[in-house]
C-alpha cells in the first residue's frame, strides 16, 4: 500500500455532493469555522448559501499550481466522510485509488491491514 500522493481522485468523484459528517462535526464548524459552516444548510454539506442547491465540488479542494495534485483548505477540519476514506480496498479499486498496489489486491487481507494502518490517525479519534 502506498502513502496517498494527493490525486485527487476520490475529492473530485465524491466531493460533488451528498457527502456526510456528524451533527458534532457541524456543531463544531458552527461555533469555530463559520466560513466552512455557511456551505451547510439542514444537515447538508456543500450547499450554495444564496440558492440552496448542492455545489458541484468541494468549495474546499484545491489544485496544486503546475502539479498535478489537489490540497484541502479544510484537511484538519474536513467531513466524517473524508476523514474515513479509503475504508476498504474493495471501494480503493472501484475509484482508481492510486494507493493501492497489485500486491494488496493479490493478498487482500495484508492490503486492508496495511490501509487500517495508515488510516489509523484519521480514524483514531472516532474508534
Amino acid at each position: 500500500m502506498k502513502e496517498c500522493n494527493q490525486c485527487g481522485k476520490c475529492c473530485i468523484k465524491y466531493s460533488n455532493g451528498f457527502l456526510t459528517t456528524s451533527a458534532s462535526q457541524i456543531d463544531y464548524w458552527d461555533n469555530y469555522r463559520p466560513e466552512i459552516v455557511k456551505y451547510v444548510k439542514d444537515g447538508n454539506i456543500w450547499m450554495d448559501s444564496d440558492t440552496g442547491k448542492r455545489i458541484e465540488r468541494c468549495p474546499w479542494l484545491r489544485k496544486a499550481p503546475k502539479q498535478n495534485k489537489y490540497t484541502c483548505d479544510i484537511y484538519f477540519d474536513r467531513p466524517d466522510d473524508c476523514r474515513f476514506y479509503p475504508s476498504t480496498l474493495d471501494e480503493m479499486a472501484t475509484d482508481g485509488c492510486e494507493m493501492i498496489e497489485e500486491k494488496d489486491l493479490a493478498n487482500p487481507k495484508q492490503g486492508q491491514k496495511a490501509l487500517d494502518i495508515i488510516m489509523q490517525d484519521s480514524r483514531q479519534e472516532f474508534e
